[in-house]
């Protein structure tokens, strides 16, 4: 909810965590984060002494004050920090390459149509390239890190940039007055993800138009429902008496790429798609305002029944689903793996633990929301591919406690177990899936700052956790170790299974840095002092580790107009001396977002996505008057979401 205008637009999806639809008291991880640091914590940051003089003394301070030292060994990113700013175009560090590989409305197919925003359809946008791109992954074909498979989510759309004469349609005002089913099915196609072979021949990046791996996944495609929930009569709608069948996925975030090399792809904000509210008496009432739905950013129910609650009450429990998808199989049908819970899923990140489990990390992106895990029952079968695509159909989905002390537990969402009973609601596993965040609330999870993207570090086995921020953190949650209220810079939390086993019940925990300017005492930003006035950076979104298990951020909430810099990609130190020391390496054009990160094996090429550039603040930027006209600057184009791939000038790996 945009908390200027109080109302809800696409483009602002991932914002609507606003709302704040957890209705229990457990603990915050700001609360947590208070308790678990002591003064000489908090002191390591330079803006310590301003931001708490006012509740802690000074002789206090004075006794646990000690001096930053600048670190002596060198940082181990070699680039040369870019300047942080905004204009209407991208910039990368200097020695690199930026090549736009992908932009809104490519073809796809060697048959596809040309993009033409004049007159665009439904059917030529399901051959070419989708819009807002969030997770990028790369698939090696023949083990090749110059060869392989791009696969990208296609998250939402923006009506008022992608169309001629629309502009915002979902204010009070318009109403969706505008939108018609033509402009809603080239909305629907827009959806979903894309699966485009790449090769890189003389040092540029090539898309094989006429590749037999090429597909369009929109939000009309046909997928399974696999496990738990699958079958269940809360699954079920008119046009699949089964529950086992859906059309689509919706608001696609990040996700991840598994080890035998399938695409997990992540639901997320899907309830800004349904219309309709149900009368309090009815079953799915409850179920449905724990997860935000009853106010739509799309026109969708306007012209499909079973986007209209009213008319289709189940259909919303068929999304916030984890979708497992073969890009090596066009013909393969997506599967939403209901094993992995329904939440608003930022990602699905994993690791292959020490006895060959698979462990996926997934954050649900809301304020005061949670982190979860899924541990797999089956082992990774190294040799036999094909026995890994039902792997995640059975396991173990865990929620994050964390504790004061700087442990942690993950508490198991199982039926039967706990509260997880008939008595509060739960008949059987499929329902605790159906209704994970109640489940949650009841095992006593903590609250969380919007945990995005969960990566795991399989040099180190450490754990980051992607908290973007939360706005509606109060005043009486600050104190002198978490001077943190309206937390609008977010931070990273850094964990530690037990004894590297991923698939541990418990683990440890430590703030890794506190976001925001460290020149702005208030803030209590707690990056390292060797940061410079470039390198910080607040809304974490998207992570990746490249390699070397180097930490890379990729941010989403810059506001130009407050900080003066638009959102981008740092580099981040995380061991040594210079643990919590942020470079600035790329930053998008004005009202972009960027996404992705993901790198090649061999860390020579990196594939970022830029959403939504042009568009700002108020619903200002239109198709006929953006920001800017990003990456083609012509006239007669619109602003076009990208896909970037970054290499090294002489070549070499990244940084």
């Amino acid at each position: 909810m945009d908390e200027h205008k109080g109302r809800l637009r696409a483009s602002e999806l991932e914002d609507s965590g606003d709302v704040g639809v957890n209705p229990t008291h457990n603990i915050t991880m700001g609360e947590i984060i208070a308790t678990r640091f002591n003064r000489r914590d908090l002191l390591r940051g330079s803006l310590a002494v301003a931001a708490i003089s006012a509740t802690v003394g000074h002789r206090a301070l004075a006794a646990n004050e000690q001096p930053v030292k600048k670190a002596s060994n060198p940082i181990s990113f070699d680039f040369k920090e870019i300047e942080a700013g905004v204009d209407h175009t991208h910039h990368v560090a200097e020695g690199y390459d930026t090549q736009v590989l992908l932009r809104w409305g490519d073809p796809i197919f060697a048959d596809a149509p040309e993009f033409d925003p004049m007159k665009q359809t439904a059917e030529a946008q399901a051959r070419q390239f989708g819009y807002n791109t969030d997770f990028i992954g790369f698939v090696p074909l023949n083990g090749s890190a110059d060869h392989g498979l791009l696969v990208a989510n296609h998250e939402y759309t923006n009506e008022e940039l992608m169309f001629p004469g629309v502009g915002v349609q979902d204010s009070k005002d318009a109403n969706f007055s505008k939108m018609t089913k033509e402009l809603v099915d080239i909305e629907i196609a827009a959806h979903g993800g894309a699966v485009v072979e790449i090769r890189r021949v003389n040092g540029q990046w090539q898309v094989v138009k006429d590749s037999k791996y090429n597909r369009r996944i929109t939000a009309a495609t046909p997928m399974e429902i696999t496990g738990p929930a699958a079958g269940h009569d809360r699954m079920k709608t008119s046009a699949d008496a089964t529950g086992r069948k859906v059309n689509g996925m919706i608001n696609n975030c990040a996700g991840g790429v598994t080890p035998w090399g399938t695409w997990l792809s992540c639901e997320e904000n899907f309830n800004g798609y349904f219309w309709g509210k149900l009368g309090d008496d009815h079953a799915e009432a409850k179920n449905y305002k724990r997860y935000g739905l009853g106010t739509p950013a799309y026109a969708w129910g306007k012209y499909y029944d079973r986007f209209d609650l009213t008319k289709e009450p189940n259909e919303a429990n068929r999304f916030g689903w984890v979708v497992e998808i073969d890009p090596f199989d066009p013909n393969f049908v997506p599967r939403k793996r209901t094993a992995l819970g329904r939440t608003k899923h930022e990602g699905a990140a994993g690791i292959t633990n020490s006895d060959g489990r698979y462990v996926v990390y997934l954050g649900d992106d809301e304020r005061f929301d949670y982190v979860y895990k899924f541990v797999t029952a089956g082992k990774v079968d190294t040799q036999n591919r094909a026995a890994n695509l039902g792997l995640l159909d059975e396991g173990t989905l865990y929620v994050a406690k964390y504790n004061p002390d700087g442990t942690g537990t993950w508490l198991p969402m199982v039926h039967g177990q706990g509260p997880l009973t008939e008595a509060n609601g739960f008949k059987s596993q499929a329902e605790v899936l159906i209704e994970t965040r109640r489940a949650a609330d009841l095992l006593g999870a903590t609250k969380m700052d919007r945990p995005e993207d969960i990566e795991a570090n399989p040099q180190t086995n450490r754990v980051y956790v992607m908290l973007t921020n939360n706005t509606r953190r109060k005043e009486d949650q600050v104190d002198a170790a978490n001077p943190r209220a309206n937390n609008a810079f977010g931070h990273i939390v850094e964990m530690m299974p037990e004894g590297g086993n991923h698939a541990a019940t418990v683990f440890t925990w430590e703030v890794l840095v506190k976001c925001g300017d460290p020149s702005v005492a208030a803030v209590g930003a707690t990056f390292s002092s060797d940061t410079t006035k470039n390198g910080w950076f607040g809304m974490p979104d998207n992570c990746a580790i490249d390699s070397q298990g180097r930490l890379w951020i990729s941010t989403d909430g810059n506001n130009a107009k407050a900080t003066g810099r638009a959102d981008g990609l740092w580099a981040l130190e995380t061991e040594g001396e210079r643990r919590g020391t942020s470079k600035h390496f790329f930053r998008v054009p004005v009202g972009g977002e960027l996404c992705g990160p993901f790198f090649t094996p061999n860390d020579e090429s990196l594939f970022l996505a830029v959403q939504h550039p042009g568009e700002v603040d108020e619903g200002t930027s239109s198709f006929e008057n953006p920001a800017t006209r990003w990456p083609d600057f012509k006239d007669n184009l619109p602003t076009r979401p990208s896909v970037l791939v970054i290499t090294k000038q002489g070549g070499g790996k990244i940084a």
